[in-house]
Order: C-alpha cells, then structure tokens, then sequence
C-alpha cells in the first residue's frame, strides 16, 4: 500500500507520457521535454515561412495575379492557416494530445506542400509565360484545374499549419510544473525562446530559401519546406519519452456555450436573483473539486468573480432545462475566457500592421535597389533585419533584461504580461509611421527617375529595413507576451485553445488588412481615378496614405487596449509581476 502511494505522489496528476501511462516526476517534462519542441519550432516555421514570405512575387510573377489581389491571397492564406489554430488548439483540449495533432497536422502540411512542389515543377501545371515588360505575350491569371490545384495545396498547407501552431506553444509549455517559481519562470523562459526560434527558422527561409527560390526555381524552395516539415516528424518524435502530455477533458467550447445558454435562459425564466451564485470564492472547495452545482443561495459580494455576474444565474439550483446546469468551476472558467477577449482583440491592429511585411514592403523593396556591394539580395529576403534582431533581443530580454526587472520590482515576472503587449502595440505604432515616411522618399525617387523596364530604382531597399526593424520588435514583445498571457491565465482545460488564440490574432490581422485595402480601394477610386491601392504598377499607388491611415487606427487601438488592461485582474500568480 506505501510502495502505491508512493507511485502516485510521484506522477504528474492529469498528465501522461506517449504510452498513455501515468507521466512521472523527474522522468517526464522539464526543460529537456521542451527543447525537442523548440528545435521543431525552427523547422516547422521554416517550411512555412520559407514560402509564405515569397509568395506574393510568385503569385505576380508565375500566376499573373495583380500586385493587390496577390497581396490579398497571400493575407488570406496566411490569415486561413493562423486562423485554423483554434482547430488545432480546440482538439488538443477536447479530444486529443497535443502530440497527436502535431504529428497529424504535420502530415497534413506535408501533403499540401508536395502538392505545390509538383505544381511548381510543371509548366503545364502553371499559366502560360509572358513578358510583361514587352506585353509580347499577354498575361493571363490563372484559372480552373491550375488554380484549384494552387489553392488546394496552399490551404492544405494552411490547415496543417494551423493545427502546429494550435498544439505546439501548449505542448511545449505543458512540460512545466505550475506550482513552482522555477517552473513558472522556466516556462516564461520557454515562450520566449519559442519567438526566438520562430525567428531562427524564419532567418534560414528568407535568406536560403529565398536565395534558392530566385535562383534555382520554385520548386526547389517548394522542395525544401516539404522535406523539413517530413523532417520535423522524426525530430518530434525523438523527444516522446521525455514528453508528459495532458489529458484531454472534453470540448471546452461545449463549456462556454453550456454557460452562455444558461445564463441567458436562466435570467430570462428565473425571478429570484438569490438563486444565483455570487461569488466563487465564497463556494466550498467541494462543489468545485466534485463539479456539482451550488446547492445553496449565497449573497452578492464584491470579489474578482463578482464581474460579468450575468453568468452567475448559470449554476442556479433549477435551471430552466436540466442539460444546462452548470458548475461553480465551469462558470469561473467562462468569466476567465471572457474577460482575456478585449486583450485578445487589441492585439489585432498589431497583426494587421505585421501583414504589410509579407504583401506591401516585399513589392516596395522589390523596386528598389537590393544589391549590397556586388551581392543581389531577393527582396523578399527583407525579413532577416527583424528575425535577426529578435534573435539578438531573445536572449537578452530573458537573461539580462527580466532579471535586472525582477531585482527592480521585486516581483516574479519583473515585467508583467500586459505591459509587454502594450510595449509592442506602441512600437507599432512607429512602425507604421516609419514605413509612410519611407514610401514618401521612395514616390520622390520615382518622380525625378526616367526608368526603363524592369530597371530598379536608384535607392537602396535598405530603407525598407527601418520599418522591419520596428515591427519585428513589436511582434517579440506582443507574440512572447500574448501566449504566455493566454497560456497561464485560461483554465487548465482550456489552454491549447486559449494559446491558440495568439495566431487567431495573427489571422484576423491578416484578414483585416484585406478587408482594410479593400474599403481603402473602393473609398478612394473616382470614376476617373484608381483607388489608392489598385492597379499593375505600385509607383502609382498611395501607400504612404495608406500607411498613415495605418498608423492612425493603431494609435486608436492603443487607446483602447490602455482601456481593457488598467482594468484586468489577474488570475494566476505567475502573471501578476
């Protein structure tokens, strides 16, 4: 009987290893578990990245897409696949581990990039060639089959990708003991070694990649991203005996919804506000741990829980249909999630600037000059100047900055969750600021220079550089923060989900900044005039305005977060700084 107790003091409670067995303190989890996901983080974004970052050009240049509808399906890609981390983040906590999606997700990803390979490869796959400097040969957009098969492997790919980004961060975060200062800070560590490696894969897929996809064709950077996402499989698996994996424990979204319909139900049939609980604090450890309903009234108080009290008529005694009733904890966990959604929507803005990376400022530089020295550098190679910055910032922010911060402030975390979001929404801000002052030098270049065709203009991309810089450090503040934000405050059972909903911001970010070129456009254009955004040829756009306007909506959305964020309490005691 000692040598049984023994055994389950030593396991981690709701945690198992790749055999289903109970997971055991010292054997599974710690930072060793967490490197494997770190290193296949490197490799996953790779074969993302490696592609996403190029593929408005090949879009223009082999699909004969218009510079703002090739931006737009590239936003929209992008959008898709961060967008289908919910997926992903929503069947590690329902259903599956997170180690079971991966490896599914990975597969999947795999199959939508072979696709694309071979398309690549064939000419007869693609549109037919033709020279848009000479108008020789008119230029025809892709269509039927050629496009079906286009966009079948870019949103295989996507669905792929979204089910790695929905399950990754939380696997590897999983691998840390909550209990513990060490474990809170080793995760915090995590994250943001996590943002650092996403860079690093980014770093090799728009410098190697890149290189090879301008020189040597695309489907030998179709290629690659194939056999690295097939590569990472192995990699992954590699760690599965250090690996402790949460249980899953039912659909949280059943959850929320189950509350929702309750509360809503419940106040429009029930007349005695009594009935409702008041206070979460105030219930008895046993409702909770057993998840029954309160089975007595309790009296309204001001307490964290007492927000969002609609919700409270959800655990009454007799709720208006039985199926309904819900438990203390189950209404705690849906105000957890609620209150996290104004943050969550303020980040969006933010991913929205972050889109022009890959559409606007890649066509920019690639009017330019991009020689340095003798060395031809691929425009869309743009974004080594933030990955390398957030490489170089990486580890400092973690080993000198935080430190220093936590000795300052005396507390845990040094800078808190929030203030790191909102360091990256104000450089945002400057980012977008930066980029309209660019684009205006850029239009005066264009206007003093007689150019001939497919001649770059005599001013070096460089200056590009300037707003990659601000935007690449905005995202390692926000992207860092947000996950660890979601991560530690959203309930045990919810936090692929809640994690997930980083890259869901990511996504809408993306897809706002369609829906926003789109309105600029349709606002903007006269019957005699473009809009501001639409035509062949980027020198006659306004995308300085655009970029103000940019600039402007961000500092409004700052506004707002500052709102939200000097009024959010919270929840777990890693994120109080």
């Amino acid at each position: 009987m000692e040598v049984e107790q023994q055994e389950q003091s030593n396991t981690w409670d709701g945690y198992v290893d790749w055999k289903k067995k109970p997971a055991i303190k010292g054997k599974h989890g710690g930072m060793l578990a967490a490197s494997f996901v770190l290193v296949v983080e490197v490799m996953e974004n790779l074969a993302y990245l490696a592609n996403a970052s190029n593929l408005v050009l090949y879009l223009i240049n082999h699909m004969h897409f218009s510079p703002s509808k090739a931006a737009n399906h590239v936003t929209n890609f992008m959008g898709t696949a961060f967008l289908l981390a919910l997926l992903g983040g929503f069947l590690s906590d329902a259903f599956f581990t997170t180690y079971h999606i991966y490896l599914l997700s990975a597969l999947v990803e795999f199959l939508g990039l072979v696709v694309l390979t071979i398309q690549a490869r064939s000419s007869s796959l693609k549109p037919p060639e033709c020279d848009l400097a000479r108008a020789t040969i008119p230029c025809q957009e892709v269509q039927g089959a050629k496009a079906a098969m286009l966009f079948l492997g870019l949103y295989l790919a996507a669905l792929g990708v979204g089910g790695i980004k929905g399950c990754l961060p939380s696997h590897g975060a999983e691998q840390f003991d909550d209990d513990t200062i060490k474990g809170r800070k080793q995760r915090s560590t995590f994250f943001n070694y996590f943002v650092v490696c996403l860079a690093i894969g980014a770093l090799i897929a728009v410098t190697f990649v890149v290189w090879i996809e301008e020189n040597k064709g695309w489907e030998w950077g179709f290629g690659i991203s194939t056999i690295t996402i097939l590569m990472s499989i192995p990699v992954f698996l590699a760690g599965s005996r250090f690996y402790r994996n949460k249980i899953p424990s039912g659909s949280p979204l059943t959850t929320i919804f189950k509350v929702l319909i309750g509360a809503v139900l419940n106040n429009c049939t029930s007349r005695s506000p009594s009935n409702a609980i008041a206070s979460m604090s105030l219930s008895s450890p046993t409702d909770i741990d057993q998840q029954k309903p309160v089975t007595k009234d309790i009296e309204h108080t001001e307490t964290p829980s007492s927000s969002l009290k609609f919700l409270n008529k959800a655990a009454i005694n007799k709720p208006a249909y039985d199926f309904l009733q819900c438990t203390v904890k189950q209404v705690e966990d849906v105000k957890i999630v609620l209150r996290v959604l104004p943050i969550f929507g303020c980040t969006i803005m933010l991913n929205c600037c972050l889109a022009q990376l890959s559409t606007f400022s890649v066509q920019q530089a690639s009017t330019m000059d991009t020689k340095i020295g003798s060395l031809k550098v691929p425009a869309a190679s743009l974004p080594v100047f933030p990955v390398v910055f957030i490489i170089v910032l990486g580890p400092i922010y973690d080993h000198i900055i935080i430190p220093f911060a936590r000795k300052a402030t005396k507390s845990e975390t040094g800078v808190t969750h929030l203030q790191r979001i909102g360091i990256g929404l104000l450089l945002s801000i400057m980012a977008m600021a930066v980029a309209a002052l660019v684009e205006i030098k850029r239009k005066r270049v264009v206007s003093r220079t007689v150019l001939h065709p497919n001649e770059p203009l005599p001013i070096t991309f460089l200056w590009i550089a300037f707003q990659y810089l601000f935007l690449g450090s905005a995202d390692l503040f926000t992207l860092a923060g947000l996950m660890e934000f979601f991560f530690t405050e959203a309930p045990t059972n919810m936090r692929s989900l809640a994690t997930s909903l980083s890259f869901a911001s990511l996504a809408m970010g993306y897809y706002l900044s369609t829906a926003i070129v789109s309105i600029v456009n349709s606002a903007t254009g006269t019957s005699g005039h473009h809009g501001w955004l639409a035509g062949a040829n980027l020198n006659q756009y306004h995308l300085e305005r655009f970029y103000w306007l940019m600039c402007g909506l961000s500092a409004l959305n700052f506004l707002h977060y500052m709102f939200w964020a000097n009024r959010y309490k919270y929840q777990s005691r890693g994120a109080r700084g």
